[in-house]
């Protein structure tokens, strides 16, 4: 029997029972879930064309027609953010999942074995842990050219040793279980066992991590497209609108005041979720 081969629908009601006592978790998951259905809904909903101009409507401030102003050409700024939305969120789920697809198989190879792999696996994870999250992400963007794509890439391959570092400890925690060394003493393969045994229960401290990855990789994401590594223009990003609302704080501020204020909520409630899942998902609290 394994460590999660408790009855699966006792175990899920103990979850969602202790999350939703979790009110900051909550709250978190309606900040997240609000900018998720916005972003999902920018083709349907009657806003204006984001990358429409218009030169007599030129850093308007907030009012009836312009619901959070305009820019410095004339672009509505609610319309932009709601389609900036889908470039920020795109960004932090899919870099985390480029990091979590590269650096958990590795991870997990490296704490199974030991020996030399685990020794080559952890001196390279070391060597990239060395440098500065961000650095290492503008270093790659830079290197790979500015566009969205490439910026997701770089933001993937540098947040990967913290997944590989987590899976290793993981892994090296949860082999020398019973059920593990009753996987081997019938004969199952390596691949098998990590697959069927390991990996499973390892699961949990994974998903908080990429949670909680999400809302850094979101402010990278911001961070490369306000250097002009990101998102290109025309086309939004709330990164990108801050780059140009820098410029332009004394004659129109609110053009730095929404994109700031969303990525703050998104990054917030990202933190909160992963916070009531680490809380959720501890072994100890069961």
């Amino acid at each position: 029997m394994t460590a999660i081969d408790m009855p699966a629908p006792r175990a899920k009601s103990r979850f969602w029972r202790k999350f939703r006592r979790n009110r900051a978790a909550l709250v978190g998951g309606v900040i997240v879930a609000f900018f998720v259905l916005l972003a999902l809904a920018a083709p349907i909903l009657p806003i204006a064309d984001p990358l429409a101009t218009s030169w007599s409507a030129i850093r308007l401030a907030p009012s009836a027609e312009y619901w959070l102003g305009s820019d410095e050409i004339g672009r509505d700024i609610l319309s932009r953010m709601i389609w900036g939305a889908q470039a920020s969120l795109m960004a932090g789920v899919i870099s985390v999942a480029i990091a979590v697809v590269t650096g958990v198989p590795i991870g997990l190879i490296a704490g199974y074995f030991g020996g030399w792999t685990d020794t080559i696996i952890s001196r390279f994870t070391d060597a990239l842990l060395a440098m500065p999250f961000l650095i290492m992400a503008i270093a790659l963007a830079a290197f790979l050219g500015p566009s969205l794509t490439n910026a997701m890439i770089a933001i993937g391959l540098s947040a990967m040793p913290i997944f590989i570092r987590l899976t290793r400890a993981q892994v090296m925690s949860v082999k020398t279980e019973d059920y593990v060394e009753g996987a081997r003493a019938i004969g199952l393969g390596h691949m098998a066992i990590m697959g069927r045994y390991i990996l499973p229960n390892i699961v949990p401290p994974i998903i908080v991590q990429a949670t909680l990855t999400i809302a850094t990789a979101i402010i990278a994401e911001a961070s490369l497209s306000f250097l002009g590594l990101g998102q290109q223009a025309p086309a939004p990003s709330w990164g990108s609108m801050l780059n140009v609302a820098k410029n332009f704080l004394t004659q129109a501020p609110w053009m730095a005041w929404w994109p700031g204020a969303a990525i703050f909520l998104v990054v917030i409630g990202f933190n909160l979720i992963g916070d009531g899942l680490r809380d959720a998902l501890d072994p100890r609290e069961h």
